[in-house]
């Protein structure tokens, strides 16, 4: 009577001599799973020794597990399904498999790409992505820098902070440049003076003081513009400043429009407004306006109708 150890034996010399083709793919299946352990261990052990900083620690070892995980899926549909036996096809999905996992590096490097051939802006220009504006110091394959401008601070001005922005946004966002083709934007500045004020003198005044700030030539503007002119559809009427006319509840709008550098926006309009502030102080027909209420009293001011009327 032969023991239970003998017909072990015995099952494993049949075995070998004619394997069964389940068995086989059974055993390869158990060698990747303990592959898939042993490298996604290896490898967070080895980026735990490198790496320091928590949230980078924590990306690695996220595209460490993804990576590993589609290539032991891929191994596995191999060693079950087959049909893979040619090398091209079984390297293709396995490309597709890495690029699943590395979807977001390689669209930042495809935008880098984008950004290195098209270019919508190179480092130095003042730009604005979805809601971040600032000016451009870093451009890497998977990320470009720039000095934050805005947010908290009015007027375009440095906040101070560096924001690292990566490549990929370019594909889902609107990119605004500054100081593309030319280096000048339009800024505008409304001064509202009362109904009673002579606002074409006061118009005259504003004209007067936008000339006299105005930090782009129309000259040098007129030159940008030509040869911007050569790459796109860019057509200006008027480089000059002007002053437009509006009508509105408590005033009458003069709305100056002028030229100026995008880096010193807030320092045109801080000169504007002192030159407007002093010229208007000597000019007695000239009054600011801010909202008001007005009060009508028919019967004391001896006028037909008879009641007090009042209107704001």
């Amino acid at each position: 009577m032969t023991t239970w150890f003998d017909s072990i034996l015995a099952w494993f010399d049949v075995w070998r001599a004619e394997p069964h083709p389940g068995a086989v793919k059974l055993l390869w299946t158990i060698a990747v799973f303990l592959g898939y352990f042993l490298v996604r261990r290896a490898v967070s052990a080895y980026i735990a020794r490198r790496v320091t900083d928590v949230s980078r620690e924590y990306a690695l070892r996220k595209a460490c597990s993804y990576l590993t995980g589609i290539v032991g899926l891929i191994l596995l549909v191999k060693i079950w399904i087959g049909g893979l036996s040619g090398l091209t096809t079984y390297f293709g999905i396995l490309s597709a498999g890495i690029a699943i996992a590395l979807r977001d590096p390689l669209t930042n490097l495809a935008g880098w790409l984008f950004i290195a051939i098209r270019k919508p802006f190179v480092v130095g220009d003042r730009v604005q992505i979805g809601a971040h504006a600032g000016d451009v110091i870093d451009l890497r394959p998977f990320a470009f820098t720039v000095v934050e401008i805005g947010n908290w601070v009015d007027a375009d001005q440095s906040s101070g902070r560096i924001i690292h922005i990566p490549n990929g946004v370019v594909f889902q966002e609107s990119v605004a440049n500054y100081t593309q083709a030319f280096n000048f934007i339009w800024n505008e500045l409304p001064i509202t003076v009362t109904f009673e004020s002579n606002w074409e003198k006061a118009k005259e005044v504003l004209l007067s003081i936008a000339q006299e700030h105005t930090a782009v030539p129309s000259e040098q503007a007129a030159q940008q513009v030509r040869r911007a002119a050569r790459k796109f559809l860019i057509f200006f009427q008027h480089l000059t400043p002007i002053v437009w006319t509006r009508v509105v509840d408590h005033g009458v709008t003069l709305t100056i429009r002028y030229l100026c550098e995008p880096r010193k926006r807030r320092s045109s309009e801080a000169a504007i407004w002192e030159a407007v502030l002093k010229a208007f102080a000597v000019e007695k027909d000239i009054d600011f306006a801010y909202p008001t209420q007005r009060f009508f009293d028919h019967a004391h001011e001896g006028k037909s109708g008879g009641s007090t009327d009042v209107a704001s």
